[in-house]
């Protein structure tokens, strides 16, 4: 069972030195979270998605068929098409569409500097001509988002998503009867007219936090990751329960760690496959610790043990692909002024 929250009882952090320099120089610490979100991985997206236009057939066909429209194409896999140096989306014109995937349906995603995108799923995984006749290639979603422009990463996060979404939404949850997709995609609409519910993209929240205790944050790591390897405590949010309620119960349940306090850093679309990460930093009434079944161990790091473990091999953490990084990289800059992305070592997801 999960101990109450009770504000009188924890005990405060205290001032951190570089927080208090900053106070005394009058420093302005608070960040928009609008501008750390943009600073994740999938979350640089400047696209107007025009949903109020998705059901305006003459604006989806007008739009599917002008010169300037790019289709990013992607497989059952989750693979997209990149060009040949992997540097960004090897995006089609509407005459490469319809002479290699004609008949496949597009689906509208938005508008960018008066360019429409539309995502359009090829047929199979098995290897074919498209590729090289376009001097492109395939690539799976993270490789993609530590490799692509931020808005690259972001249209095929987001083509991804909707796809994925659409392979499994082929059937009524209700009723079983077929559905057919409506809204440019965005919609499943069931075919039995005694049943006819709409069915929407599932988005999963799931809360991930970095817990602070004095001079210490709390990292944990699964069995199931490579050696020395920890990162920030998460799960999924349940039925009835508030984001800040889910940032207590996970951490006491993996850790058994009782969260004080917590605020909401930022988030990041996650469709892997269909995941939203809201990102918390958190403050511990205390350091005690009991690993929960979820977790092989879970420990209390100084930005001192971090430097030091970074240092010599014994602590990998996650890459800049997760908010894990992120959240990392606040905690220790807050506390040590020091930047993660000059401490850590390069590693793979």
């Amino acid at each position: 069972m999960l101990p109450a929250a009770d504000a009188t009882t924890a005990s405060p952090s205290p001032l951190r030195p570089r927080a208090l320099a900053a106070a005394l120089a009058g420093e302005r610490l608070t960040v928009p979270t609008s501008a750390r979100s943009r600073n994740n991985v999938f979350a640089g997206l400047a696209l107007d998605r025009a949903s109020e236009r998705r059901d305006e057939q003459e604006f989806i066909e007008t739009r599917r068929s002008a010169a300037t429209t790019r289709f990013t194409v992607v497989r059952p896999d989750g693979k997209a098409l990149v060009d040949a140096a992997r540097r960004g989306l090897r995006l089609l014109a509407e005459a490469e569409r319809a002479a290699w995937l004609g008949a496949a349906p597009v689906w509208y995603l938005g508008e960018a500097d008066e360019v429409a995108h539309f995502a359009v799923a090829h047929p199979s995984d098995e290897e074919e001509p498209l590729a090289s006749a376009l001097a492109g290639q395939w690539m799976d979603l993270r490789a993609a988002g530590l490799a692509l422009p931020a808005f690259d990463a972001g249209l095929f996060a987001y083509a991804r998503g909707l796809l994925h979404w659409q392979s499994r939404a082929r059937f009524c949850g209700a009723c079983g009867s077929p559905t057919i997709f409506v809204a440019a995609g965005h919609k499943a609409r069931c075919t039995d007219p005694a049943c006819g519910i709409v069915h929407f993209p599932r988005t999963d929240p799931a809360i991930i936090v970095i817990v602070g205790w004095r001079d210490s944050c709390l990292l944990g790591r699964q069995a199931s990751w490579p050696p020395n390897r920890y990162s920030t405590l998460a799960g999924f949010v349940e039925p009835g329960e508030t984001l800040e309620d889910a940032v207590r119960r996970e951490v006491f349940e993996e850790s058994g760690v009782v969260v004080a306090e917590c605020d909401y850093h930022s988030s990041q679309p996650w469709p892997f496959p269909a995941s939203l990460m809201l990102g918390f930093t958190a403050e511990a009434q205390g350091p005690e610790l009991r690993v929960g079944p979820e977790l092989e161990a879970a420990r209390w790091f100084t930005a001192d043990e971090i430097v030091r473990s970074l240092a010599d091999g014994s602590l990998v953490l996650p890459p800049p692909l997760s908010v894990s990084f992120r959240l990392i990289e606040h905690w220790l800059r807050e506390t040590a002024g020091l930047e993660l992305s000059e401490l850590r070592r390069p590693v793979s997801f």
